[in-house]
């Protein structure tokens, strides 16, 4: 039987934030930079994050873009965990189905010796990329059994995290370690703490799932908007009470970037704009710099892509940014929104929190 973890899920709103601000990190890599020069600005953001308050830092599971150095969710952490002292470190999120539940279960047990009580376990069932590439990483073609199998996959991973298959199951002896089952050998002494399961989603499946379940529940309203409202009040209808929540909790993903000035925000979150399309469009490479999308000439169907892209980031000065996120909070009435920033250079995605930290008075800490 899990504990309630729900001291580890909710967070606390610092200075006038409506809600706690978390971070969300894509580990973006720009055009003239390297992977190394994208993951020490990852740290950087962290350790920024940690110092000005922010709840939680999680990084996603991507593949086979070029734009985006975070294809070991577990290895960034593991090396975020050495950096960071306080602040929740997380996935947002593995994507279960490219994994064996075992191994996710043994490295987030890991991780979370690393770093105890401070590992969150962010889950899609999503690929993180495309068909091909997915089936390279799951050695099938057949990619709508993995997405369907999702539930017991889960149910698996949970029991691996809990250790506890029922007698007779084929998987009742093995272990994850480290895990549970260290506590139970002779002699042992391990901590009874497992990071928390958070289900993600961009769509309506996730949410209900979530809610049926009890589990914390994070939407990704940076790509998917429309659907906000939607699968956050589905997910509301559809809780129940559990070990791990005894009321709904929910965060989403924000794209929003504060600039000293207007023109400036725009300059950056134009050069997002271009990579999105460009990867919608079967050309996923590098982010452009802010001069390369500045001169880019967008077709007509492009600029209307573009335009629309651009009403879901909260962009401008920091009153702008801080005026979007109040209203997006109260809108959606999502208990947690959680930030990324997407730029060409690290230069700005660390100004841009800055800025949002400055506009809510979050507090500067050692």
């Amino acid at each position: 039987m899990e504990e309630n973890r729900g001291d580890q899920i909710r967070g606390t709103a610092g200075g006038t934030a409506p809600v706690p601000l978390s971070v969300l990190d894509l580990v973006t890599v720009g055009q003239g930079r390297t992977a190394t020069q994208a993951l020490r600005t990852s740290v950087d953001i962290a350790k920024l994050a940690e110092s000005r308050g922010f709840h939680r830092f999680w990084v996603a599971e991507h593949h086979s873009m070029p734009g985006v150095a975070s294809s070991s969710p577990a290895v960034i952490l593991a090396h975020l965990a050495a950096h960071t002292e306080r602040i929740r470190l997380g996935s947002g999120g593995v994507m279960l189905p490219n994994h064996a539940p075992l191994v996710i279960a043994e490295q987030f047990g890991t991780l979370e010796a690393m770093a105890p009580g401070r590992v969150d376990l962010g889950l899609g069932r999503a690929p993180g990329t495309d068909g091909a590439t997915a089936a390279a990483l799951r050695r099938t073609d057949r990619l709508n059994e993995g997405a369907d199998d999702f539930p017991q996959q889960l149910a698996e991973l949970t029991r691996f995290l809990d250790d506890d298959f029922p007698d007779g199951h084929p998987y009742a002896r093995i272990h994850a370690v480290p895990g549970p089952v260290q506590a139970t050998s002779p002699g042992g002494v391990q901590s009874p703490a497992r990071p928390p399961v958070w289900l993600l989603g961009s769509s309506g499946f996730s949410a209900r799932l979530a809610g049926v379940l009890g589990l914390p529940f994070a939407f990704a309203h940076h790509f998917s908007a429309r659907n906000t409202v939607p699968a956050l009040d589905l997910y509301r209808e559809s809780f129940k009470p559990s070990a791990v929540l005894d009321a709904p909790y929910a965060l989403i993903g924000v794209a929003a970037l504060a600039a000293d000035d207007e023109r400036e925000a725009r300059r950056q979150v134009l050069t997002g704009a271009l990579s999105m399309v460009r990867l919608r469009t079967g050309r996923p490479g590098l982010v452009p710099s802010p001069e390369e999308a500045a001169a880019y000439d967008f077709s007509p169907m492009e600029r209307e892509f573009v335009d629309g892209w651009l009403k879901d980031i909260v962009h401008g000065t920091p009153d702008e940014v801080r005026s979007g996120l109040d209203d997006l909070a109260k809108r959606t009435g999502a208990d947690e929104l959680m930030i990324t920033a997407n730029a060409h250079g690290g230069e700005a995605r660390l100004r841009s929190y800055e800025l949002i930290a400055d506009a809510y008075g979050l507090p500067r800490t050692v």
